[in-house]
């Protein structure tokens, strides 16, 4: 089966490849999807899938499945880009990937006694795609859910931090700069005075805490009060437990910036906050297995594995559902995620073999926890 399976993912390189670098070459940001989730599913419909498009009523999400065997393979296909840096993180080769191990497993799905599924999940940056189609059904069931992240080097176990998202909106009052400064309520004096307090707060958090953002809007014009100031923040900790005693605390900050300026302060969450990941052991080790027989090389621990500790709302999938999200070796040092030069190794030979070999070691795992699920045949 893992055979068959390997030579329907070769069958179809040249256009899982096609499909990589039209997304590539047209970036579209979280929500914003639409030509990369219209594009994602056209191989899988062609192969017999049956495809929903705006799946639980999400416009750039979909949702493909083929066969009807008892345990069920899900694969998820991610395909936001970054704004202002295109695809900086390789979501094109994510998405492909996940239709190459669909496009396998549905070779062998009769013969393994699987039904596959993919998601095609939007707004991974920052949007919580997948925590929206989880508060909508989505996964309920599934035996595994899976997805291959390119990163710098190979790593096995995701190990992301739990994060949370939120637009910081200040609001003052305009005046003349010059000629009226009195009558003014700085709007970016308030997240100055924000980003002093979180940099002192820094020396009291945990080693692993994470606080940072940007100020998306500041002012107008040089010589008004700017009246308005906008930004996007975020706060990481280890566990869904540790974000919630620690956010309060950096929010408190974005309240001194407001006490200080007299501005009005908003805060409002970008989406629910992602969890840290629990990676079912068995599947990982089935995966750790077929990646080296695939030529795959795991990087040690340091640096060039750090991408591992990167959050993703996969990680509230795990929560309902076995899961793995291993990350992939694009060969891309010294370049690492969210820099332009990654976005560059996301196309080109290197990339596509590992698109190909995430493909094959996703599917030949799930042809694995297809085996795991037969009863025992007793001695032999």
């Amino acid at each position: 089966m893992k055979e068959a399976a390997r030579r329907a993912v070769d069958r179809r390189a040249e256009e899982l490849i096609a499909l990589s670098e039209r997304l590539h070459a047209d970036p579209e940001t979280a929500w914003e999807e639409h030509r990369a989730a219209a594009a994602v599913p056209e191989l899988l419909d062609r192969a017999g899938f049956d495809v929903t498009s705006s799946h639980l009523g999400l416009e750039t999400a979909f949702h493909a499945r083929f066969g009807s065997g008892p345990v069920r393979i899900a694969l998820c296909a991610e395909y936001d880009a970054l704004p202002g840096l295109g695809h900086a993180c390789g979501h094109n080769l994510i998405a492909a990937s996940s239709v190459g191990a669909a496009l396998g497993l549905a070779a062998v799905a009769d013969d393994a006694g699987l039904t596959v599924e993919v998601y095609g999940t939007p707004a991974e940056e920052g949007g919580g795609g997948k925590i929206e189609l989880l508060d909508r059904g989505a996964f309920a069931g599934v035996d595994l859910a899976m997805m291959v992240h390119p990163a710098p080097v190979d790593v096995a176990e995701a190990r992301p931090f739990a994060v949370s998202h939120s637009k910081i909106s200040y609001t003052g009052k305009s005046a003349h700069a010059a000629a009226y400064p009195e009558a003014g309520i700085n709007a970016a004096d308030a997240f100055t005075v924000a980003q002093v307090a979180i940099g002192l707060l820094r020396q009291q958090l945990p080693s692993s805490a994470r606080v940072h953002g940007v100020v998306t809007h500041a002012g107008d014009a040089p010589n008004a009060i700017p009246e308005r100031s906008t930004g996007r923040w975020y706060v990481r900790a280890e566990t869904l437990a540790e974000l919630a005693a620690l956010e309060p605390r950096v929010m408190r900050a974005f309240e001194a910036g407001a006490l200080a300026t007299g501005c009005e302060l908003r805060i409002e969450p970008e989406s629910k906050p992602y969890a840290e990941f629990r990676t079912d052991a068995t599947a990982l080790g089935h995966y750790r297995t077929n990646a080296l027989a695939l030529g795959r090389e795991f990087a040690p621990p340091g640096q060039a594995a750090r991408m591992s500790r990167a959050s993703t709302d996969m990680g509230n999938v795990s929560q309902v559902v076995p899961a793995i999200h291993p990350y992939i070796g694009i060969g891309s040092l010294p370049a690492t995620n969210h820099q332009h030069e990654f976005a560059a190794y996301c196309v080109g030979g290197t990339a596509e073999r590992a698109l190909l070999d995430g493909a094959i070691a996703l599917a030949w795992t799930g042809v694995d926890r297809a085996l795991d699920s037969r009863p025992s045949e007793g001695p032999r």
